[in-house]
């Protein structure tokens, strides 16, 4: 899934030069190979398309307008018909697409950036050039508060954009739709791009930023587009350019040969063929069985989702109820939602996240300040301190769900940090007559995972925060990316102490992390005593077919020659070697 290949172009000159030579005959060299991170297996050879320029400030009116207050209700017109497009988009997707969407039209519409324009065009700029510079406050704000803020920055850029294309009644920028399938290639893509993208003539996705957990990379997982990030020397590759994206080996190669191409988009295709046959349930070759459990954001994702061999869902977020809302969602609303995904899955495991809202996904409602650095801040769990209502009344609308629907939930929270936190969070759910789990994203979860134990009846993993917070890395950093690689062997290291205290008291522990979804690291964490992987809809049969080619012995020793290692990258070829 996640590369840990330096992101950098492996050439022995710069690219450019060499690009220029291997397609003008002047030199024998072979294709320039570019490296970044896979974030979704699967191998495609198609010409290059790139997404339209954005509408250039060379254009923008300079002149002060004549009415400031008609030139304000323009711009506020421009952000409103933004907004609603998105959120249109928004309703005719699902799951993380869904999800990303509304929360861009939220932040669309968010009151600081709107304040800081409303203020310059009653300074007298016009509402593209205010647009402009409030945008360039907060990207710079962003920008230097670091973490998930600064994930936001191509959101803000891509509103920015699609307000003064609004303005100067031009069309709305973004990804243009291909004539052929075609193989997409940018610096950074937004959510609105991503999320409108249709697999069968966008079939690979490479960028030269963001990390594993982007919206780019996410949205992708869900699409199942083979997708790699962090590519060094893309943004050179022109349009039209024949490429051959290796979303499994993390590599883009420029102007392959094309008979060599093909062999691997042909073998790449049997593999997928096998994949399709694989029918569940998760076991190994030797029969040890493995939850293979699906990732849903809501009714439509979890009916979808239910076509799939998953057996149950190992992660429900639930923060699309809450977002784009000024007001709490009544718990009667809210029960409406979590049952039209435990009545899509009736009769099987459905586990339930408690609102994971914060830092990149704020309330409206919340009251949560401002934060020098708000992945480290009030996230999660934490929130349910200074709105104590919040969570009572969620898990007020997980039981009547349940009630309604007979399909009893496990319901965790995210955040958790200590074992008072677990002691109490059980002690709410247990109220309700549900059973209460944690999330482990915090190193300190993962350290004390025996103690938390004590107070919860299972674990779950998410993989990503665990990355970000055990190597101090943002995970949306290029140049990070490699340090925020699930392969790492302490990130390894953390779900391995975590599994081994769950088996010492007979509590399951699972996978709920972007790690699930990638066939090879699911075998090794399985062989780290993981009992379930929960992945996007799409990764359900890579990751199910792969553990059936593995036995259980070959997993634990995967999992041992990768503990060994000193780096992903190494990790992941000590794994290759095993388990092939």
């Amino acid at each position: 899934m996640f590369g840990s290949t330096p992101v950098c172009v492996v050439l022995s000159m710069d690219f450019c030069n060499l690009y220029h030579m291997s397609t003008s005959g002047d030199a024998d060299v072979s294709s320039p190979v570019l490296s970044g991170v896979p974030v979704v297996a699967g191998v495609r050879y198609a010409p290059v398309v790139r997404p339209g320029r954005p509408p250039s400030d060379d254009d923008d009116p300079t002149a002060a307008p004549a009415d400031p207050s008609a030139e304000d209700e323009r711009f506020r017109a421009a952000v409103t018909a933004v907004a609603a497009r998105l959120r249109d988009r928004a309703t005719r997707t699902a799951g993380p697409a869904a999800e990303v969407l509304t929360a861009t039209a939220t932040l669309a519409e968010d009151r600081a950036w709107l304040g800081a324009a409303d203020k310059r065009i009653g300074a007298g700029l016009p509402a593209e050039r205010a647009v402009r510079e409030a945008v360039a406050q907060f990207t710079d704000l962003f920008t230097k508060m670091g973490g998930l803020m600064a994930e936001r920055v191509t959101d803000l850029q891509d509103i920015r954009d699609r307000v003064v294309a609004e303005l100067r009644g031009l069309p709305e920028p973004g990804v243009p739709l291909p004539d052929v399938p075609s193989i997409l290639c940018a610096e950074d893509l937004a959510p609105a791009d991503t999320a409108g993208l249709d697999p069968a003539l966008v079939v690979g996705l490479a960028t030269s930023r963001g990390g594993p957990t982007s919206h780019t990379a996410i949205i992708a997982r869900q699409l199942g587009i083979p997708c790699v990030v962090a590519v060094g020397g893309l943004d050179v590759v022109p349009a039209g350019e024949m490429v051959l994206i290796d979303g499994t080996a993390g590599t883009v190669t420029v102007a392959p040969d094309p008979s060599a191409a093909a062999d691997a988009v042909t073998n790449a295709q049997r593999a997928d063929e096998q994949t399709a046959r694989w029918s569940g349930p998760g076991a190994t070759a030797d029969g040890h069985p493995v939850g293979i459990l699906v990732n849903v954001a809501d009714g439509a994702a979890a009916r979808a989702a239910r076509r799939t061999p998953a057996e149950g869902v190992g992660l429900f977020r639930t923060e699309l109820c809450f977002l784009d809302r000024d007001t709490e969602p009544t718990v009667d609303e809210q029960a409406q939602i979590y049952g039209e995904v435990l009545e899509a899955f009736a009769g099987r495991k459905v586990v339930i996240r408690t609102l994971d809202a914060g830092s990149d996904k704020p309330l409206g409602f919340a009251g949560q300040p401002e934060e020098p650095n708000p992945a480290l801040g009030v996230r999660g769990i934490r929130i349910a301190r200074d709105n104590p209502g919040l969570l009572d009344h969620q898990l007020a609308g997980i039981a009547a769900a349940a009630d309604a629907t007979g399909n009893q939930p496990w319901v965790m929270a995210p955040m958790i940090a200590t074992a008072e936190e677990a002691r109490e969070f059980a002690a709410a759910v247990w109220r309700y007559g549900m059973t209460p789990g944690v999330m482990v994203e915090v190193p300190a979860a993962a350290l004390l995972a025996d103690r938390i134990l004590e107070h919860v009846e299972f674990l779950s993993i998410g993989t990503n925060d665990l990355a970000q917070y055990t190597m101090a890395a943002d995970r949306m950093s290029a140049d990070l990316a490699a340090l925020t690689d699930p392969w790492q062997p302490a990130v390894l290291a953390l779900v391995a102490a975590a599994a081994r205290a769950g088996g010492a008291v007979g509590k399951p522990v699972g996978v709920c992390g972007e790690a699930a979804a990638d066939p090879l690291l699911a075998c090794v964490l399985v062989g780290l005593g993981v009992t379930s992987l929960s992945a996007a809809s799409a990764a359900i049969g890579r990751v199910g077919a792969k553990l059936a080619e593995v036995s259980r012995t070959q997993c634990e020793e995967a999992a041992d020659a990768v503990l060994a290692c000193a780096g992903a990258a190494e990790a992941r070829t000590a794994a290759r070697a095993i388990l092939g």
